[in-house]
């Protein structure tokens, strides 16, 4: 931040407006991107999955709660952890409340761990979120959408995350995965994204790149060394 370029505000214009010429191109291939990812083949969903919920066990099915789309973030959580994913906790804090407004496009968002309902249910109490929240434990959904790693997986390296070979040590890495329900109640799986493609849920990060320090994360072992549950800074 030292010895930043400063100039006039007409010549500050100027660039600015030279930059806009870039985002708007940004914007036109952000679309073109989007209706691209929109034509995508389908996969029909076989498999029967029955998630622990609020309403008690709930189907697939159940889960797009009347409509014909449904997004799942694939929220890390272990069954022998004390407490969800702290990067997650951060995504979830960006999406918490926009359900409402989905919902009047057709579309049902919730979050999906593998670890037992009780723990989801005082991790989100802890938190203040209102999103719906179910458990995966004891099914192959985790394992089938490939946020979630056995045993085996890891000393065999068998996994896949990403759609590349599964590299690290980690149970559990984070997802999103899209389904659509046709008027014959079949299901389809449309779309899933991990990794940096997860960047598009978070608010917080787009507001952090508009700023001059950016993400400010170049001093960290890790890029999001940094985060905490929003109830643990400070701490």
């Amino acid at each position: 931040m030292v010895n930043h370029k400063v100039v006039s505000r007409s010549e500050w214009i100027d660039a600015r407006r030279q930059f806009l010429k870039q985002e708007k191109e940004f914007t036109r291939l952000r679309d073109r991107l989007s209706a691209a990812r929109r034509e995508l083949p389908w996969v029909q969903v076989d498999k029967e999955y029955v998630f622990d919920g609020p309403s008690g066990k709930q189907t697939l099915t159940d889960l797009f709660d009347g409509r014909g789309q449904l997004i799942v973030y694939h929220f890390m959580y272990d069954p022998d952890w004390d407490a969800g994913c702290k990067s997650c906790s951060f995504w979830a804090d960006n999406f918490n409340g926009i359900g409402v407004h989905l919902n009047q496009r057709d579309v049902t968002f919730i979050a999906v761990s593998l670890a037992p309902l009780e723990k989801l249910r005082a991790f989100s109490r802890r938190m203040g979120w209102s999103f719906p929240w179910f458990s995966s434990f004891g099914t192959d959904f985790n394992y089938d959408c490939e946020v979630s790693f056995t045993p085996q997986d890891l000393a065999e390296g068998s996994g896949t995350y990403n759609y590349s070979a599964r590299t690290g040590a980690m149970t559990e890495l984070p997802g999103l995965s899209v389904f659509y329900k046709d008027e014959a109640g079949t299901i389809f799986h449309t779309y899933s994204c991990y990794a940096r493609g997860l960047d598009m849920l978070n608010g917080a990060y787009h507001h952090l790149d508009l700023v001059p320090k950016g993400r400010d994360e170049a001093g960290f072992s890790y890029p999001m060394e940094w985060m905490r549950p929003h109830d643990m800074y400070g701490k």
